[in-house]
């Protein structure tokens, strides 16, 4: 029976994972223009993945105009080529090239990166350097996985289970690949896309044409193309031969191809001399014609019109993907190979023979059977030809056109300024103890119990929250600051931080980072607590603990320390603890950042951390307090430093990733959190409250469309109407639990953007908010 191409139209398979059909034609994919980065191996390197990522280059600038390519090409140092028409090289074996090239990309503001992998072509053992490069990228990553081995060593299997945590989409090119990485390497199926490798259009039957400009008029030709090595099972089919040639004395194997260059390296040419004698041996050495050398793909396409009879006789069973298999079946040439993964798909339907490996034997008879009946032949050519009719390049460059735009996150729209956060989800995580920590998904999780940090970041909303009764807000105020009085320990003069689910602390004394959070909270209720009774709580075991407060040596527990004083000291000038606090810490910080900057890291530190804009807000405010303008001048330099590296070349908040903790001099885009936009819209409350800049204005509103999906991923991660909010933006999304420090980052974001908006000087127009001034990335350049 013919081979049927609606066979393979788009559809679900049973376990859910989406097989594309390349029928499924769309002239423009996108309504909108769209870059893209390309990496992999490119000409004129020579080998498969190299033509394969130079014909997604090609095929896609010659059919989707609209996706414009940007190619990142692998290089390797120890034979440097000139490649023509890049956006940049990345030596394979270079740790810093590869940050290097990151940095690039994200700069360059691309809409998604499309990486092709396999391990051989990036450095390090197994090629591990790609983890860190994929680690630095923020744009969506497209993968296109060359090799899915089913008994990858330990570290193979750590590379690409952690390439898959990184992927928005992964492209394979066999369902067989499809089924490892779903069910061996953790991949969801959602995120899984099968596309047969491309392979050119060209006319059916011209075998006699390209028989005669070879001088092969008369010949059967069977023929063999790839980097020669012992994994391409050529001696079997040389094997073959004396039994082929015996019946057909006009048959001519042709193999072509130049020995893969890293064998050369190791070995010269004996691999290629020891199948030259192998065929002396056997006397077949004539009809074997040899051609050493990596041909263009056009040439490559005349050479596999003028063959019968392509043969692949590979022994390892687990590739995935032959170009030059594909190509054959396009061309509409008899297959006869060995059962690996790619065959096994390709080849079924009567569009190949497949035979057993190891196995000359098998070779000889599926050869001979072809060339003994012409019109089988043709009929398989036929099918053959019919099959390839899926996979031409106008058909692949659609579906890679549709993989890529798929990777691309959802436009979510913002809503009014000024509409108000609910607080159910808030009082959802609270009881008579206080504030759960953490969630699963919406749902509070009781396992982790409470922190004093969490409390008293809750007890901070209540003094500004709006549009709750005033009876409701006294009450949730007072359980709050009740878990922060309990939490002081004056026996050892610090705050405990960690208390289980039953009341019982999980410690005697908390970090650093918890103490100073809470001194914060205890001055800003002062400030701003609506009842006078909590306010003067808040003032007495602020002064408590001012008296008792073992010194903090962290820059955050000092810089939130720090935020706290300058609070009491806004409604009492004359607080003298206070003003002694924030001495020490604009002292403290200002050393700090002596020691620390350098001419390209206006910061305090080596590394960036959580919560960064804290160090440069509390300097600012210190200043203003104080009337030190040097702390001022110094704390608003270095805030526009980090508004600098938090804001991606679209003009969207990116903030530091948690991942980027403990890295010198460097940072990376994920996981990110909430807590970080809280911090840079506070901080750019206290810069405008210093200085009246629109700059500031602007860049907290970048920061508060983060929580709606102006990020990386386009995460929708906060709701209006519950006051929810999603733990952070990960490389595939939103981490859906709400836990209640993201709650608490969004709730109280509002507010300081409030400020800002309602602040009868501001010269920011707020009927322009669809229009702002020109995006914070370019201020700062």
């Amino acid at each position: 029976m013919a081979y049927s191409p609606k066979s393979h139209d788009l559809h679900q398979d049973r376990d859910g994972a989406e097989v594309r059909s390349i029928f499924d034609v769309v002239p423009a994919v996108t309504a909108r223009p769209m870059r893209l980065a390309l990496v992999g191996n490119f000409a004129p390197r020579k080998c498969g993945i190299t033509t394969f990522t130079t014909d997604i280059c090609e095929k896609l600038r010659a059919h989707h105009p609209e996706v414009a390519v940007e190619v990142h090409a692998l290089d390797d140092p120890r034979a440097p080529l000139a490649y023509e028409g890049v956006a940049g090289t990345i030596a394979c074996d270079d740790p810093e090239a590869y940050a290097a090239a990151a940095r690039r990309i994200n700069e360059s503001g691309v809409d998604a990166v499309w990486l092709q992998h396999e391990y051989g072509i990036f450095g390090g053992a197994d090629g591990e350097m790609v983890l860190s490069f994929v680690d630095r990228l923020a744009p969506p990553l497209v993968l296109t996985l060359h090799t899915v081995l089913s008994e990858p060593s330990e570290r193979q299997r750590a590379i690409l289970r952690h390439l898959v945590t990184r992927a928005s989409r992964i492209m394979v090119m066999s369902r067989h690949s499809r089924d490892l990485l779903e069910h061996e390497y953790g991949a969801p199926a959602r995120i899984l896309e099968v596309i047969d490798h491309g392979a050119p259009d060209r006319p059916f039957g011209r075998q006699d044409e390209f028989k005669a400009r070879l001088g092969l008029t008369g010949r059967k030709v069977l023929m063999t193309f790839g980097l020669l090595g012992p994994g391409k099972g050529l001696e079997h089919a040389i094997r073959a031969l004396p039994a082929i040639v015996e019946r057909h004395p006009e048959a001519l194997y042709r193999i072509v191809g130049a020995t893969h260059p890293n064998l050369v390296a190791r070995d010269g040419e004996a691999y290629r001399d020891t199948l030259a004698a192998l065929a002396q041996e056997l006397g077949v050495a004539r009809h074997i014609a040899w051609d050493n050398r990596f041909l263009e793909t056009d040439e490559l396409l005349d050479q596999l019109e003028a063959c019968d009879i392509y043969l692949t006789p590979y022994p390892g069973l687990q590739q995935s993907t032959s170009g030059t298999l594909s190509y054959a079946v396009a061309l509409g040439k008899a297959v006869v190979s060995t059962p690996y993964v790619h065959a096994r798909e390709l080849l079924g339907q009567g569009v190949g023979s497949l035979i057993e490996p190891h196995s000359s034997e098998a070779i000889a008879r599926a050869v001979n059977a072809l060339l003994d009946d012409p019109a089988e032949m043709a009929a398989m050519q036929r099918r053959a030809y019919a099959r390839g009719r899926e996979t031409i390049w106008p058909r692949f460059a659609d579906a890679t056109a549709r993989l890529a735009v798929a990777a691309l996150p959802d436009k979510a729209e913002a809503p009014p300024l000024t509409a108000t956060p609910g607080l159910s989800a808030v009082l959802a995580m609270s009881d008579g103890t206080g504030m759960l920590q953490h969630s699963v998904g919406v749902v509070p999780d009781r396992r982790h119990g409470y922190c004093l940090d969490d409390n008293a970041r809750a007890l901070m909303l209540m003094n500004l929250a709006q549009g709750m009764p005033a009876a409701e807000r006294m009450k949730w105020s007072l359980v709050y600051a009740s878990f922060v009085q309990s939490a002081w320990n004056p026996d050892l003069r610090r705050f405990r931080n960690f208390m289980r689910f039953d009341r019982s602390w999980c410690e005697d004394e908390g970090s650093e980072d918890s103490n100073g959070r809470a001194v914060w909270a205890l001055g800003q209720t002062y400030e701003c607590a609506p009842d006078e009774g909590l306010a003067a709580w808040g003032l007495h075991l602020y002064d408590e603990v001012l008296k008792a407060l073992e010194p903090l040596s962290s820059p955050r527990a000092i810089g939130f320390a720090m935020l706290g004083a300058c609070a009491v000291l806004r409604r009492d000038p004359g607080h003298e603890a206070s003003r002694k606090l924030v001495e020490h810490g604009g002292d403290f910080l200002m050393r700090l950042l002596g020691e620390g900057r350098r001419p390209d890291w206006a910061w305090f530190e080596a590394v960036l951390g959580y919560d960064n804009p804290r160090l440069s807000q509390a300097l600012v405010e210190a200043g203003m307090a104080l009337g030190r303008e040097e702390w001022t001048g110094a704390g608003l330099e270095t805030l526009q430093w980090i508004c600098a590296q938090q804001v991606s070349a679209k003009g969207q908040f990116r903030p530091i990733g948690s991942e980027s903790f403990h890295r010198e001099h460097s940072y990376l885009p994920f996981d990110q959190q909430p807590l970080e936009a809280q911090a840079a819209i506070e901080a750019a409350l206290s810069a405008w409250n210093a200085t009246s800049g629109a700059f500031w204005f602007d860049h907290a509103l970048v920061a508060w469309r983060w929580f709606f999906g102006d990020n990386d991923r386009g995460a929708v991660l906060a709701d209006i109407a519950t006051g929810r909010c999603r733990d952070g933006v990960t490389p595939r999304g939103a981490n859906a639990n709400c836990g209640a420090e993201s709650l608490l980052a969004f709730q109280l974001s509002h507010y300081a953007l409030m400020k800002l908006v309602h602040e009868p000087s501001t010269s920011t127009p707020l009927n322009r908010e669809g229009d702002l001034l020109e995006p914070a990335r370019e201020r700062l350049v």
